[in-house]
């Protein structure tokens, strides 16, 4: 981490909140001379990265001031939409939650559209947290992280809202419930190598796209990112923080369906602070 190493590690120590922004992987040359990865490995790679820029910027008398909330950035690779060619864009989010805050869901689409100099996102699809203990998600886990996202599409912050890995039975749960109408739900072909028939009717039927993904059931755990952290800011008390949720962002040419900016937000947060 180089001779900025100690002032970095002191603001991690006295946060209680941190702001990881990749912005755009497309501007990371080192990314891109690498073999695909999973996207696992994609996250931790870009956390790792992006500590590692962002605490060259520190020098320890620049520690006389402690934010709470800190915020690491490469900015070399901040990049934001052209408003000219805003209507040229699809700009799309998938939010995993990691730790239960239902607060989460506005709070990282504000930050994407801060980020991105939107003022709307086209698509959302929001992957709720793991359940404890093997029990599995039904309708009244999801409900809370539904009505934010209704909020935000009647406020107009959010065009179309989707799930993930919902099966038929409480994917027709959720339609039946909501008031604004899921438009999409991706499936992961990992799990199950072609669509099942029952879900694929019920989509068809109510108009609901059924999109594919490969993102593993948890993306990145705790000891993951206490890991990613300890590595980038070493003797930091890495154990005492947590990732809360990851928001990664892509915004396609519509014309050309190419991808014009990639990047990840990630909010954690440290152990008993509110």
């Amino acid at each position: 981490m180089g001779t900025d190493s100690t002032a970095a590690r002191t603001l991690l120590d006295k946060a209680d909140k941190l702001v990881i922004q990749t912005g755009n992987l497309l501007n990371w040359g080192c990314l891109k001379k690498k073999c695909p990865s999973t996207p696992s490995e994609e996250l931790q790679d870009c956390i790792r990265t992006t500590l590692n820029e962002w605490s060259q910027k520190f020098s320890p008398e620049l520690v006389k001031e402690i934010p709470q909330t800190l915020e690491c950035t490469v900015p070399q690779a901040m990049e934001t939409i052209n408003l000219d060619e805003r209507e040229e864009m699809k700009v799309s989010v998938k939010l995993f939650i990691v730790s239960p805050s239902h607060s989460s869901v506005t709070q990282a689409i504000d930050m994407a559209c801060s980020t991105l100099g939107v003022a709307q996102i086209d698509s959302m699809i929001i992957a709720p947290p793991p359940l404890e203990d093997g029990r599995s998600f039904s309708l009244e886990d999801l409900q809370p992280y539904w009505e934010e996202l209704e909020s935000l599409v009647r406020n107009g912050k959010v065009v179309s809202i989707g799930t993930s890995d919902l099966d038929k039975a409480l994917l027709e749960q959720l339609y039946l419930w909501s008031q604004v109408k899921p438009a999409s739900n991706q499936v992961n072909l990992a799990s199950c190598c072609i669509m099942p028939p029952d879900l694929t009717e019920f989509a068809k039927q109510f108009d609901i796209q059924l999109l594919t993904h490969n993102d593993p059931k948890e993306l990145l755990s705790e000891e993951a990112f206490q890991e990613a952290l300890k590595e980038s800011a070493q003797e930091c008390h890495s154990s005492a923080w947590s990732p809360i949720w990851i928001l990664r962002y892509s915004v396609i040419v519509k014309t050309r369906g190419i991808i014009k900016l990639k990047g990840y937000i990630l909010q954690a947060q440290r152990k008993g602070s509110l």
